[in-house]
């Protein structure tokens, strides 16, 4: 379950309910509360990429403090440039992090920063163990889910903490666009039935040339192959593309929208 928290100036986040029963600091930001205006109202916080307009820094900053103090979060926000691959990036205690790093993941294990993706119709998923001393942020696009960037991350946090059991791993999959809107190319339906086979029956839907792909069910079946148990799987069932009040969508926007940030720190104690 998610649960809705809403605060002054009409704004609105989401958290998790299983990563918040494990009191691991997380946040999954909407596009309402903040200062921005335009195509970017109103809490905006990322531009979009090759377009002319753009939303201000200022704006931007300012809106990330009012989301980190409307949810009591404490931190620097680390990010990459997200490439829609299958790299991951570290951030641990001590050591500088490089802000302009391609890569579509960040485990985190530094209660003193948080690690975030931006997303507008892509996949947020924030990722803990249960004891949440080590957690991750992912950004899954289709070309991430084909690519494995989830059993990819999960892979990495198993080997980080090798004395970790599946079971152990609480994962949230946040607001994303829906089968019924995310309508792609014959070329796309074919990667993804040649990636999951016959599993991936129940979520791609032929209609003529093309198809509707769902992508949070892919993700589901990726972190149960890795073992990962259903009940430990966070799924929240908001499509940002039919829902333009609360949500930026890419497509829904033709590119020029803005951006809505997932957000997750290790437990500090």
């Amino acid at each position: 379950m998610f649960e809705a928290v809403q605060f002054a100036d009409d704004g609105l986040y989401y958290r998790s309910t299983l990563l918040s029963g494990a009191h691991v600091p997380h946040v999954f930001s909407t596009r309402r509360g903040g200062v921005s205006s335009g195509p970017f109202a109103s809490m905006n916080l990322g531009n979009p990429n090759g377009q002319p307009v753009q939303d201000s820094l200022e704006n931007i900053a300012e809106n990330q403090r009012r989301l980190l103090d409307a949810c009591q979060m404490r931190g620097q926000i680390v990010r990459v440039h997200q490439v829609h691959g299958k790299v991951l990036a570290f951030c641990r205690p001590g050591e500088a992090f490089d802000h302009h790093q391609q890569a579509d993941a960040i485990i985190n294990t530094d209660p003193l920063r948080l690690a975030s993706v931006r997303v507008a119709d892509c996949v947020p998923i924030l990722i803990s163990h249960a004891d949440g001393k080590c957690v991750a942020a992912v950004h899954a696009g289709w070309r991430g889910v084909v690519g494995g960037i989830l059993p990819e991350t999960l892979r990495a946090l198993q080997t980080q903490n090798p004395n970790t059991r599946p079971n152990q791993w609480l994962i949230a999959i946040g607001p994303c666009i829906s089968a019924s809107a995310f309508e792609v190319g014959g070329e796309v339906v074919e990667q993804f039935a040649s990636v999951f086979g016959a599993a991936a029956g129940p979520w791609i839907r032929r209609v003529g040339d093309k198809g509707h792909i769902d992508l949070r069910q892919a993700l589901v079946h990726q972190a149960r192959e890795t073992k990962v148990p259903l009940a430990n799987i966070d799924c929240c069932g908001h499509c940002t593309y039919a829902n333009p009040r609360d949500y930026f969508s890419h497509r829904r926007e033709r590119g020029l929208t803005g951006r809505m940030m997932a957000l997750i720190a290790p437990r500090s104690q």
